[in-house]
């Protein structure tokens, strides 16, 4: 039976072939990105409890020929979670999938369902005194599954690495509905090709992962958090170099944040605490995780005097409780929110290489200047070399006159991302908004490849169509 399409043909189908009780009532966070560029079309909604559901759920839609659209938390940027056009897609929600199965503290590891929220994963990592170190703003409603789907970063990568990094073995449903039960708790295995890199990061165009074995890593005894004023980009890049000769891989996080992101913040969300009365230029957030026997306190201090010393740091606060560490996160962490507000014209998640980032910065600016008068937020992972760069409309007027700049705009930057060779999707993924850019700047060999691969696994085309490549 051939169907094309999620309808009530299709629902009577899987309840006779699968389980009335996993449909699901389609409410209308299921039909939009937080960004609200996508509105999806009318769709069925399954949420399987097993990975067998998952499997004869997968299976009857590619005899109906149905596309299937998996669901995590709905928080992606990048639109793979909705398909807009097209015949009705089945959505298949994790949700209900969010068990922890297993836990092995002697040899770190973590196994969880792929419907598990990211900050539940933290929690039960850290009630054996151990500690997942992917953290993202959005942990409180983001689930394991799309974070591996999408190769997840945020602030922790420069010590702990993406999402691909964190995990060990998946289990998964695959375009023909077998189940790959590959859920290893190895950390070498030569056996051939990587099915588990593959799946990750294909945003749910190769296969649904159901569930992870995740790597964890013990907590640090002691934490510390500090602000550091810096002069340019080029200083903190200088300060970041500084602070791993001095600190080596204790260096947690250490993140760029732009006076204008303050500014707007301040404007914005005024009952955010910042840590100075005035927004300076540039600064850098910074942490560290020390073993037991270092004081992080004293290793910060160290860091800000030599950072005087060459020049590289201007002003700086040491957080001394935390609670003064919880705010100055806290700034960083509602930056986004605060340009959602305000409303930019064009936003980039982008990477460099790091020693061109400072570069890339002062020849983007220049762009968007010779564009018009327009304002930018930079800021992110400097530590790692991803940037959200993002543009806005002059002060006092709206981004509603100014959408049709847009495209201008990205074309410019993307430009230059890809003259300087970098990536114009560096944490968030390509989903159906970079769709066109890859194609525009990747790799022909590496395209076609992926290609080759998408149709071998799935021939019928059913997984996530139109998301990372062309449907």
């Amino acid at each position: 039976m051939t169907l094309n399409s999620a309808d009530s043909d299709f629902e009577t189908l899987v309840c006779d072939k699968v389980s009335p009780d996993v449909l699901r009532p389609l409410e209308p966070r299921y039909l939009e990105e937080p960004r609200r560029r996508w509105h999806g079309r009318n769709a069925v909604l399954v949420a399987p409890r097993t990975s067998e559901e998952a499997s004869k759920i997968v299976t009857l839609a590619g005899q109906c020929r149905v596309p299937v659209v998996p669901y995590g938390g709905g928080t992606g940027l990048v639109g793979g979670q909705v398909l807009a056009d097209g015949p009705a897609p089945l959505l298949l929600s994790l949700e209900r999938m969010s068990a922890i199965r297993a836990v092995y503290p002697e040899e770190n590891v973590l196994i969880c369902e792929a419907g598990a929220v990211l900050a539940d994963v933290q929690r039960a990592a850290k009630d054996v005194n151990r500690l997942f170190p992917l953290s993202l703003a959005a942990e409180g409603t983001a689930r394991i599954g799309g974070n591996l789907a999408t190769n997840a970063g945020g602030t922790g990568v420069l010590r702990y690495g993406n999402a691909r990094d964190l995990c060990l073995g998946l289990e998964a449903v695959m375009p023909n509905g077998d189940i790959w039960h590959g859920l290893r708790r190895l950390r070498k295995d030569n056996t051939g090709y990587d099915l588990r890199n593959l799946l990750i990061g294909s945003e749910g165009t190769l296969g649904v992962i159901t569930a992870a074995s995740l790597k964890l890593s013990p907590l640090p005894a002691h934490t510390g958090t500090a602000v550091f004023v810096v002069p340019t980009p080029g200083a903190a890049l200088s300060l970041l170099s500084l602070a791993r000769e001095q600190l080596g891989e204790m260096v947690s996080a250490f993140e760029l944040i732009a006076g204008q992101g303050l500014d707007f913040l301040r404007e914005t969300l005024p009952e955010i605490r910042q840590p100075f009365t005035a927004s300076p230029k540039w600064c850098v957030l910074v942490e560290v995780g020390v073993a037991s026997g270092l004081d992080p306190q004293n290793a910060l201090e160290k860091l800000f005097e030599t950072g005087m010393e060459a020049d590289l740091v201007i002003d700086g606060l040491i957080a001394q409780s935390g609670q003064q560490s919880s705010e100055f996160w806290s700034v960083r962490e509602h930056i986004p929110e605060a340009n959602k507000r305000i409303g930019s014209i064009s936003s980039h998640d982008v990477s460099v290489p790091l020693g061109i980032l400072p570069e890339f910065i002062e020849r983007a600016d220049a762009i968007v200047r010779d564009l018009g008068d327009y304002q930018v937020n930079c800021f992110g992972h400097v530590g790692d070399g991803n940037l959200h760069y993002n543009v806005f409309p002059p002060m006092g007027e709206s981004q509603s006159d100014y959408r049709q700049h847009a495209p201008r705009v990205q074309r410019a930057l993307h430009d230059l991302v890809h003259e300087v060779g970098g990536s114009v999707s560096a944490e968030h993924g390509v989903g159906r908004l970079k769709v066109d850019d890859l194609e525009r700047y990747g790799d022909p060999v590496k395209l076609t490849a992926m290609r080759a691969i998408k149709m071998a696994l799935d021939p019928l085309g059913i997984m996530n169509p139109g998301a990372v490549l062309k449907a």
